[in-house]
């Protein structure tokens, strides 16, 4: 019974069961169906608005066709009227040109039938002429037999006398031109020697070229003179001891005079007793170190005076030792004129000399920059300047072309290059600007006046002037009385009276100016 029983219940629960699986399967079928209406539905929906919107599409699209034909259209119509425009004024300038054309051949027409007429003259006129020629070779043959008669010499012989006559006043001439070229280059080895000794003198500098070779250092008051000398001149012993530079302290008020041949020791006196004299604390032991900073600023001066000669002519590459000594020529003078200004003035001549000759500007401003690199080194070292900066170039790795030009500038040594004529060319023209060298303005006046005054004292000069800081004397002459082989004359014979009577340094110009003048009136 218990077995029947628990049967049935089993029995129960699977007929439950089977009936839960049919109802849920009937339920997921119907989902599925309402799924796919719904699916069915949104499809239908989706073509009807694809269907829509492609047909507002191409509605558009023939819309905006229709647009850019019209606009195509309109922009050819456009071209067309300005390309029709611009064949009307083409047309009607090649009528223009043809109307200027047509004028220009009739007057070319007029005129080659007046170039006609006129060749026709001239033909006759030639032949004519011809015909006074052959008179006039007769009258002269005529003549010549006559004068031949009446001279009893034949006219080769004439000629033969008077070639022999002209030898003889050639060579009077050439022997005058070859004592006068003597005594030029005795002239010019005078002035030679004289700037040899005079360059000498200029790196030696002994005491007596006194406004070479002293400073004047102001003091606050006279009383600050014994704190200089110092107990038993124990100060001023120390700090002529410490700078070289001998100390004069005179009758002059509220100053004192340093003395010393070398400008850059004499510098650092200068700089070390004026701080001395600020600070008020003078002792040997201060002197000592106030020398020792202020020549180490000098020092970096200098080396800063170097780099920036360096940075103004665009170089690189120079060994540190030729910079400072480049910075030294900032205290050195000759003539009175800075070296270290006239080294960087050669600089930029010889580069821009270069660069019209189509050399190498670098290489060019290198040699003027160091063409008077032996002036920065004392006088202790022998020889001319030219060798001993080509020795400080050659022991710092400087290129041969410009040690040779460093050597050659003042020609020490014979130029084989282009390179030393630019630095000598150069040196000149810095060198001889006004205002470079020292010159007594009364002894310059002076000498402009005399010159001008010799080109006056001859006969047919009408105005003289003198130029170019009295190296060039330009004469305007009365051409009535002075014809152009006569000015060739007179410029020798004014230069001949100049050389004689005049002192001057270099050479001077003589220039005669003739000329002729046409003036009509225009009513």
């Amino acid at each position: 019974m218990d077995t029947f029983m628990i049967a049935i219940v089993v029995l129960s629960i699977l007929v439950v069961g089977l009936t839960f699986v049919v109802f849920a399967l009937s339920s997921k079928k119907k989902y599925a169906e309402d799924r796919a209406r719904e699916a069915a539905a949104k499809a239908d929906d989706i073509l009807k608005s694809a269907r829509k919107e492609a047909e507002n599409t191409l509605k558009e699209a023939a819309l905006q066709a229709k647009d850019y034909q019209l606009q195509v259209k309109l922009d050819f119509e456009r071209e067309t009227r300005e390309r029709k425009n611009e064949i009307s004024q083409l047309e009607k300038r090649l009528l223009q040109k043809e109307d200027v054309l047509d004028r220009k051949t009739e007057g070319l027409e007029a005129r080659v039938q007046e170039f006609g007429k006129k060749e026709k003259e001239l033909t006759e006129t030639e032949q004519r002429l011809e015909r006074r020629d052959a008179e006039l070779q007769e009258m002269i043959r005529g003549a010549k037999e006559n004068l031949e008669r009446a001279a009893g010499v034949t006219a080769e012989q004439a000629k033969d006398e008077l070639v022999e006559m002209v030898t003889d006043e050639a060579k009077l001439e050439a022997g005058k031109k070859i004592r006068a070229i003597d005594e030029e280059f005795k002239e010019e080895a005078g002035q030679k020697a004289k700037k040899m000794i005079s360059l000498a003198v200029q790196r030696y500098a002994a005491d007596y070229v006194a406004e070479r070779v002293v400073t004047a250092v102001p003091l606050p008051s006279d009383e600050m003179k014994g704190r200089i000398i110092g107990r038993e001149g124990r100060n001023i012993r120390a700090f002529e001891a410490a700078t070289g530079i001998d100390v004069i302290i005179d009758d002059t008020p509220e100053a004192v005079i340093l003395s010393g041949f070398n400008p850059v020791r004499r510098e650092i006196a200068r700089i070390s007793l004026s701080r001395l004299v600020q600070d008020g604390r003078i002792h040997p032991a201060r002197i000592e170190e106030t020398v020792e900073k202020v020549t180490k600023e000098v020092d970096e001066i200098i080396r800063e005076a170097g780099e920036q000669a360096l940075f103004d002519l665009g170089l690189h590459g120079l060994h540190p030792e030729l910079v400072k000594l480049i910075g030294k020529l900032k205290y050195r003078t000759s003539y009175g004129q800075n070296i270290y200004t006239h080294s960087l003035e050669v600089a930029f001549l010889c580069g821009m000399i270069a660069s019209e000759l189509g050399l190498s500007a670098k290489i060019a401003k290198r040699a003027g920059l160091l063409h008077d690199i032996g002036k920065a080194v004392d006088h202790e070292v022998e020889g001319p300047h030219a060798l001993i900066g080509a020795d400080l170039c050659k022991k710092y790795g400087e290129p041969a072309r410009v040690i040779h030009a460093v050597a050659a500038h003042h020609e020490d040594e014979s130029p084989h290059d282009v390179l030393p004529i630019l630095v000598q060319a150069s040196d000149a023209l810095s060198g001889a600007r006004p205002g470079a060298r020292r010159e007594i303005l009364a002894n310059y006046l002076k000498r402009l006046e005399d010159l001008e005054k010799i080109a006056k004292s001859f006969p047919g000069v009408e105005k003289s002037y003198a130029i170019q800081a009295g190296r060039e004397v330009r004469i305007i002459v009365d051409n009535h009385k002075v014809s152009d082989d006569v000015a060739t004359m007179l410029a020798r014979d004014i230069a001949n009276k100049v050389e004689s009577e005049l002192s001057y340094p270099g050479q001077i110009r003589v220039t005669v100016i003739r000329e002729t003048r046409a003036v009509e009136y225009a009513r």
